[in-house]
């Protein structure tokens, strides 16, 4: 009996499973359409948010303890570092998507100015003048100590452009006064700023 039962139910249960699965699969296209828009809107809102804030950065400083002692060759090769590294500073901050790196163009006689009477990095706030000049949220201040050919830091501070807040203050130390070992050097601050959210959101 319990088998002849099973058998009747079986071709009235087959009748009626495709109206279901129709109205299953309507009410399950319904879902994956809430589903899709809910999605579309999240990413919308994460490329909204993740937007890269704005920033200038200044041309990093040399100081260095033994310029009295320097000869022309010398001053030249390092000044020419400094550029290099600079640029490098600024490629990889745009080029990771840390920040959108604003043209220095714009307030190029301001700087000019500035640096002409103090260091940048020791100027009481005048790297938000800067900043101010170009629309930017953020400022940021490269300087590099050079204590000799083998003792070297490089050091990458990053304010809030209106607070004047410090969202990233780090240092690296490298070994060799060469151009791979300062671009090294900035590569290695860039890392360190990649992984402070804070300093970049």
């Amino acid at each position: 009996m319990e088998d002849r039962i099973i058998d009747s139910w079986i071709p009235a249960a087959k009748l009626q499973l495709p109206s279901v699965l129709h109205h299953g699969a309507r009410r399950a296209l319904r879902v994956l359409r809430g589903v899709a828009l809910c999605l579309a809107a999240t990413t919308a809102g994460s490329h909204a948010m993740a937007a890269p804030r704005s920033i200038a950065v200044i041309d990093c400083t040399l100081i260095d303890d033994n310029a009295s002692y320097n000869d022309a060759d010398t001053n030249r090769t390092q000044q020419a570092r400094i550029v290099l590294i600079s640029n490098d500073l600024r490629a990889q901050l745009r080029d990771r998507q840390l920040f959108r790196v604003a043209d220095n163009a714009p307030a190029s006689a301001m700087i000019t100015q500035l640096t002409a009477a103090q260091n940048m990095n020791a100027c009481n706030g005048c790297e938000r003048e800067v900043g101010r000049k170009l629309g930017v949220e953020r400022v940021g201040v490269c300087w590099v100590q050079k204590v000799s050919n083998l003792i070297i830091n490089i050091n990458l501070l990053v304010e809030d452009v209106t607070s004047g807040k410090t969202l990233f203050e780090r240092s690296v130390d490298i070994r060799g006064n060469t151009d791979l070992s300062w671009r090294r050097g900035v590569k290695a601050l860039v890392d360190r700023l990649a992984d402070d959210p804070d300093a970049t959101r």
